[in-house]
């Protein structure tokens, strides 16, 4: 794998990071939250229609969920565009720091709360985001 590759990963993974962040904003007002709502009916697999945005704390978390995700996902193709070319191999280790810590406190937390499915799909993401990431690169 080439910087040049890992340059380019790094955009796909703070797209792919960063995506969750406006779908879980939308969660935030009533007349929007379908997309969040949908979105959260799946991780906690099977979708059942259970899942509402209706609590303020509910809409208010989704706030907070949605601004985190989009800023690391900004974070991420920041250090892509901006840093690599300086330092990638630091660039690399610290995205793929972050993606592990994401990965095994949400799945414990998803896993302690009732949502095993999240975790699995934690591992899909995981993978899709460390991508080729998991080794430093040539050259």
């Amino acid at each position: 794998m080439t910087q040049a590759f890992h340059k380019f990963w790094l955009k796909i993974t703070a797209f792919v990071v960063g995506s969750f962040g406006p779908v879980f904003f939308l969660g935030t007002h009533p007349a929007t939250s379908e997309p969040a709502r949908l979105t959260l009916d799946i991780l906690g697999w099977p979708p059942d229609g259970a899942t509402t945005f209706a609590h303020p704390d509910t809409q208010f978390l989704s706030a907070l969920t949605g601004g985190f995700l989009l800023g690391w996902g900004v974070t991420i193709w920041v250090l892509a565009t901006r840093v690599h070319d300086h330092a990638p191999e630091g660039v690399r280790i610290s995205v793929l720091s972050g993606l592990l810590a994401w990965f095994f406190l949400d799945s414990a937390g998803s896993i302690l709360s009732g949502n095993l499915s999240n975790a699995v799909f934690n591992v899909i993401v995981l993978l899709v985001a460390v991508g080729p990431l998991w080794r430093p690169a040539r050259g």
